[in-house]
């Protein structure tokens, strides 16, 4: 078994999804690991990650409205320390997660044709964000 870990920064531009999946699958392809489990955790409590569709630019448009919705922003948080969107940043983060497992096979993700790994940033302001990437796995023996 051989393990990899790295760390992805993302700097972000206020609330939007941020596409990262290039970056992720070019760093599992430096690794030589070809058969294992990918882990990525996100070390924030106001942005988060998920995958999603990546092909139609309205699902990114209507995932973020969505999130509007379930968590609006407010004066109705007791915890607002840094402004109306702080409370909301932190249900949003609940509701989507900070971690993700993928597992990888020749040396890929698995993921489906149209997926794509988002840091889904929660806050107005920009921010750099960290992820963390763990993968454990196998390489192909050479013959």
């Amino acid at each position: 078994m051989q393990q990899s870990q790295t760390r992805f920064t993302i700097s972000t531009q206020g609330q939007a999804l941020y596409e990262f999946t290039r970056e992720v699958a070019d760093w599992i392809s430096d690794t030589g690991i070809e058969t294992g489990l990918l882990t990525l955790f996100c070390r924030h409590t106001s942005a988060s990650l998920l995958i999603n569709e990546n092909a139609a630019p309205a699902v990114k448009r209507d995932l973020l409205r969505w999130l509007s919705k379930a968590a609006p922003e407010g004066d109705t948080y007791e915890h607002d320390d840094e402004g109306p969107d702080d409370m909301p940043a932190h249900i949003r983060t609940m509701l989507t997660g900070a971690s993700l497992s993928i597992p990888v096979a020749d040396g890929r993700m698995v993921l489906g044709t149209w997926q794509g790994i988002y840091l889904a940033e929660h806050r107005a302001m920009p921010h750099r964000r960290e992820i963390v990437a763990h993968l454990l796995g196998e390489r192909v023996s050479e013959v």
